[in-house]
């Protein structure tokens, strides 16, 4: 891969915005940058970019997503992952969790194995799968929302340990509802170094808060597929909220909770403890139809997914950097405070902000270039170029590269 010099842009570092500044990515990492009066002197053979009046950000981090561009997680196949994570470099997403759905516990052992596969190849420019999400089984049927009730079970421990065998050590994240087991599953998760995430649950507000001091740290998308708060019984809700030590995924859609609900969620969680997701399906960046969802079928009509059979919502279709926009509307954040939110609270989450989650000198060159009108204009994952706008000035020479 060429050297790639991004010139006169503003570039959003982790505590600082950077005016009228350069940008050099080198062997798929961050190199160096500086204001451009201190560029130093650019070889020839290196890709150079004007950036005037464009911004860039860190790559998007999204730990919640099922599929997209008509490809799932659960059609378990190295040619469905790929081609899944070419869609979501148009987003501005540069590193993922593929998370899975309730289904057949073989099935699910399938897709363990055919991400395993795929993380064992060699690949470029394309969005790094940074590990698994694993959403279900061991989930509450009163609160499965799209999950397939048949397929529910309890935690089971050994389950675990086989999927986790056959994926490689992948899996970073496991949602369930902690009600319906014993603490000894908790306890597992947190000895492996996987996050343990209440959601799809029924519990109480006092067996909420019992299993966070078990470990449960992390809440899936907050309000939804969740016992919510109520006066007398604050539920899994109120724990989430007022719990410190959990952090809060949120799907700012405009569908699955009211837009005036993340200035509270911000006020008790902070910037820090609040994490964008799309819980994105394989309709994303498809036109409206009816989408098979693991083994449901979702019909997606004006920007919703509903189950076909039902209301229930079922996924998103929403994009990082949809997502990115509407938090920064509804919550009235600044640019760097977006960035923290759709990637360096992520990157931290997962232990690997060493290297993702900002721009940083030796960072992995993961770095989305907005235009004036805040559209992705250009995606590069690991330094190299993974998709640039059709409308934009840089396509051909990207093409060339």
């Amino acid at each position: 891969m060429k050297p790639i010099w991004l010139l006169n842009a503003t570039i959003v570092l982790e505590r600082s915005i950077l005016e009228n500044g350069f940008l050099h990515l080198k062997e798929g990492k961050v190199c160096s940058f500086g204001h451009m009066a201190d560029c130093p002197p650019i070889p020839d053979r290196d890709l150079q970019l004007d950036c005037q009046s464009k911004r860039i950000i860190p790559g998007m981090i999204d730990i919640h997503v099922h599929g997209a561009g008509g490809f799932d997680v659960m059609d378990a196949s190295v040619e469905a992952l790929d081609g899944m994570a070419k869609k979501l470099a148009q987003e501005g997403t540069t590193s993922f969790l593929a998370t899975t759905m309730t289904n057949p516990a073989n099935r699910i052992g399938e897709a363990m194995s055919a991400i395993k596969m795929y993380r064992e190849r060699i690949k470029q420019g394309v969005p790094e799968m940074i590990g698994i999400h694993l959403e279900g089984p061991f989930i509450h049927p009163v609160q499965k929302g799209a999950q397939p009730e048949q397929h529910i079970l309890q935690p089971d421990i050994e389950l675990f340990n086989e999927w986790q065998r056959l994926s490689g050590g992948a899996i970073k994240i496991v949602t369930f509802a902690p009600e319906t087991g014993d603490r000894s599953f908790v306890e597992r998760l947190v000895q492996e170094g996987v996050i343990a995430s209440i959601g799809h649950s029924n519990a109480t507000y006092a067996e909420t808060l019992e299993n966070v001091r078990s470990g449960v740290t992390h809440a899936t998308h907050l309000f939804n597929g969740m016992r919510g708060l109520h006066h007398r019984e604050p539920g899994v809700v109120g724990a989430a909220l007022l719990a410190d030590e959990v952090y809060v995924e949120v799907i700012p859609d405009g569908h699955h909770f009211h837009p005036d609900l993340l200035k509270l969620i911000l006020r008790q969680k902070g910037v820090e403890r609040t994490l964008v997701i799309t819980d994105g399906i394989r309709a994303k960046g498809m036109p409206d139809g009816v989408y098979d969802l693991g083994g449901n079928n979702v019909t997606v009509r004006d920007g919703k997914c509903t189950l076909e059979k039902g209301a229930s919502l079922a996924g998103s279709i929403l994009t990082m950097n949809e997502a990115r926009k509407n938090i920064a509307k509804w919550g009235g954040l600044s640019l760097l405070e977006q960035t923290y939110i759709t990637s360096l609270n992520q990157a931290k989450r997962l232990g690997i902000d060493s290297r993702k989650g900002s721009i940083a000198v030796g960072k992995d060159a993961d770095v989305v270039l907005l235009d004036e009108t805040d559209h992705i204009e250009m995606t590069i994952c690991n330094g190299t170029i993974a998709y640039a706008s059709a409308n934009s000035n840089f396509k051909r020479l990207c093409d060339l590269m």
